[in-house]
């Protein structure tokens, strides 16, 4: 048990000194819990930005698996990123933070539509919530940018 509460109090410092975290919003004087806006730029496609908004409590064993995203063109995207993505229907694992110390970890993943040449970026929870899995989806249309290729049409 007292690894338990050290391994808990060396994880709430490091999440309250992450370098990520841009707003921190009290949801009341009598309650533990904030809205942590997180910032995530993408490793691969750097021309974007995803900001993500979930629910952390202190002193809890286990996070609320609420969260939302949105993501936005902030700087150049190119062919040459694209062309390094996972281009499969389950994408990549871009962020993960566990929620948890049961096994519960928010996940961002990013999917590449290639027919509407739009990058799709998914906030999911790995664990069941009241009957179903969280979730939270944000796109960033690749037109006008130095990677969209104009779909071909059939004749």
């Amino acid at each position: 048990m007292k690894k338990i509460l050290i391994a808990l109090c060396v994880t709430a410092l490091l999440t309250a000194c992450s370098d990520n975290e841009v707003g921190d919003v009290s949801l009341g004087m009598f309650t533990t819990q904030d809205i942590k806006l997180n910032i995530l730029k993408d490793d691969i496609v750097s021309g974007v930005t995803c900001h993500i908004a979930s629910i952390e409590e202190n002193l809890s064993f286990s996070d609320p698996s609420d969260s939302s995203i949105s993501c936005r063109q902030t700087g150049e995207i190119t062919a040459a990123m694209i062309a390094q993505i996972d281009k499969s229907k389950s994408g990549d694992v871009v962020f993960k933070k566990s929620k948890s110390i049961f096994f519960k970890t928010m996940k961002i993943r990013r999917i590449f539509d290639a027919e509407n040449q739009t990058l799709m970026y998914i906030s999911y929870s790995t664990k069941e919530t009241s009957g179903s899995f969280k979730h939270s989806l944000s796109t960033v249309p690749l037109w006008g940018t130095k990677a969209y290729i104009e779909p071909t049409k059939a004749l």
